[in-house]
């Protein structure tokens, strides 16, 4: 069962820009910053009430954020849901038809194991889960 948005994630060009631009914008500053080599991408965390913001930079040129900046520009690039359990959800959502980026959990930012659903089959939105790693 999905909880609730986990985050949405927005990719920049540059971190240092939409870091100033987005604590302007929150009011509050990023909480946490991490390099996920793996994706080669910088993000970058800001939290105002339950609700949380990944800003995603890349790190190398053939990472998916250097993609999908060079195809789409900056901008919205998915939106995260909390599960609790993630091998659950990955039966259930492959059983109702959905396609999977990664069919394993893989260690994501901010402490999470994530897998990714196609764009294709959610209406364009990539689709991210998210399970907290205890």
């Amino acid at each position: 069962m999905v909880n609730k948005i986990e985050h949405i994630g927005i990719a920049v060009k540059n971190m240092e820009d939409a870091n100033i631009l987005f604590e302007k914008l929150l009011g509050v500053p990023s909480y946490k910053s991490e390099e996920v080599e793996s994706e080669g991408v910088l993000t970058s965390f800001f939290q105002t009430g339950e609700s949380k913001i990944e800003l995603l930079m890349a790190t190398k040129e053939e990472s998916p954020i250097a993609k999908f900046i060079e195809k789409k520009g900056e901008g919205i690039h998915h939106i995260a849901f909390d599960v609790d359990d993630i091998q659950v959800e990955i039966s259930r959502l492959k059983a109702e038809g959905f396609v999977l980026i990664n069919e394993a959990p893989k260690k994501g930012a901010d402490n999470k194991l994530v897998v990714f659903l196609h764009p294709k089959g959610t209406n364009g939105v990539l689709v991210e889960l998210c399970q907290e790693i205890k």
